[in-house]
């Protein structure tokens, strides 16, 4: 007698689940469903292209059933796990019809891959005052603010307020700070220049703030200083050992009893998993992660696993796995072969995960950028073409990479990007300023 297919519930349609998923497509010694609030697979590395005004939020986002309509033992839903019982085998989810309290999923085995969100280090007030940058609804946020910042800069006579409207205060000098820098800087610098009358946007002012001694931490300290130089020539402030001990309405106060009045927060510090961590049972980390085993499964609890974001480990050569893209696939490919493995009868030992170290990236604006492997670095235009062949390899589907090549050729040759439409004001107006075209 044939035994029914293990039912595999992953939430989170990331890089880990969305691999994971088709590494076990159509195998019907599975039925999976896999659960994202959204329904797109976001390629997260270009967001701040979408922030930025480079790439409009279609090119970086592809629709999770699209991408698995062949794979007959996958449903995909979209809801927004709101716990997880790991004694029942369940998870609940946020849907349901009037008067219930949610749909519940069980499971024989879950895979929790559901990403990261914005971490404020204790200080999760700071987020009403600040834009993050974790989803294509917080790209498109910072891309309506500083837009529209710019068209209130246009139309105000107070010398006072410009200034304010014209200031981007960037925290967190890591890759993702470092790339909205440099794409600002080249966006008004560049692409804006000639596009208004009564305000210079080169007077934009774009300030990085980093509280340790180097921006781009996880470089080198020679691609780090690198970095500086290229943003400084480009017009961005620098300003390291500058810690942040308030974020108010438009302003940041700082340990060193300064202020900056800036009218764009954008919040690129720091990283928080997934709160339905908290519902495995486990320690985790100050920034919520789990230390699973080196298989990936969640100590005490062999059938369930986290990935991606969620995980802070060392792999089975000690390295610790960072939270990038090439991890996160590389973690749900490894999970999808034990469970083939074990699904074929062979339950000898589980392999521990080892990570393959693709290096990282970080673009500095038009024609730059850093990369790092364990063989070799690269600065400069060659590791600017470096940085765009692999990040158009990475994007799935067709359209997107044809889309994405097209889009950076044409704002190449003419520096002028085409995603910088204003479909509605910001979400969150400046204080005291009701949005453009209210009352």
């Amino acid at each position: 007698m044939t035994a029914p297919p293990r039912k595999l519930l992953i939430i989170g349609g990331g890089f880990a689940g969305l691999e994971c998923a088709r590494r076990l497509a159509n195998d019907e010694r599975f039925e999976i469903i896999l659960i994202d609030r959204t329904n797109h697979h976001l390629f997260q590395p270009l967001l701040y292209q979408v922030a930025s005004a480079s790439l409009a939020a279609p090119d970086i986002a592809r629709s999770i059933r699209q991408i698995l309509a062949d794979a007959k033992n996958v449903t995909v839903l979209m809801d927004e796990i709101s716990s997880i019982d790991t004694v029942a085998k369940q998870a609940t989810g946020s849907s349901g019809s009037s008067g219930s309290s949610g749909t519940v999923y069980p499971f024989d085995t879950l895979l929790l891959a559901a990403g990261a969100r914005t971490g404020y280090f204790g200080h999760d007030e700071w987020a009403k005052h600040s834009l993050g940058l974790k989803s294509l609804a917080d790209a498109q946020n910072i891309r309506r603010t500083v837009l529209s910042n710019l068209e209130r800069a246009e139309l105000t006579t107070d010398d006072a307020e410009r200034n304010r409207l014209m200031t981007i205060a960037i925290v967190g000098g890591g890759p993702t700070g470092v790339e909205l820098a440099g794409a600002f800087a080249d966006l008004v610098h560049r692409s804006l220049k000639s596009n208004f009358r009564r305000i210079d946007t080169s007077k934009l002012r774009i300030i990085l703030i980093e509280g340790s001694e180097l921006i781009l931490e996880t470089f080198d300290p020679d691609q780090s200083a690198y970095g500086r130089q290229r943003l400084e020539k480009l017009g961005v402030e620098v300003r390291n050992n500058t810690r942040v001990t308030e974020v108010r309405a438009g302003a940041l106060d700082f340990k060193d009893g300064t202020t900056l009045e800036a009218a764009a927060i954008i919040w690129a510090a720091g990283v928080a998993s997934s709160p339905l961590t908290a519902s495995l049972g486990v320690p985790l980390d100050r920034g919520g992660r789990v230390t699973p085993n080196p298989d990936l499964s969640v100590p005490g609890q062999p059938d369930i696993f986290v990935a991606g974001d969620l995980v802070s480990m060392k792999d089975s050569e000690g390295k610790t796995v960072p939270g990038v893209a090439p991890a996160a696939v590389q973690m749900g490919a490894h999970i999808a072969k034990i469970l083939r493995e074990e699904a074929s009868g062979n339950h000898t030992p589980r392999p521990a995960f080892c990570y393959f170290d693709k290096g990282m990236m970080a673009i500095i604006g038009k024609n730059y950028a850093v990369v790092r492997t364990d063989k070799f670095q690269l600065q400069g235009f060659i590791a600017w073409l470096a940085w765009l062949f692999v990040h158009i390899m990475f994007l799935i589907g067709f359209r997107n990479k044809l889309s994405v090549l097209l889009g950076w050729a044409y704002a190449y040759i003419v520096n002028t990007p085409s995603a910088r439409i204003i479909v509605y004001p910001p979400a969150v107006p400046a204080p005291d300023k009701p949005p453009l075209g209210g009352s």
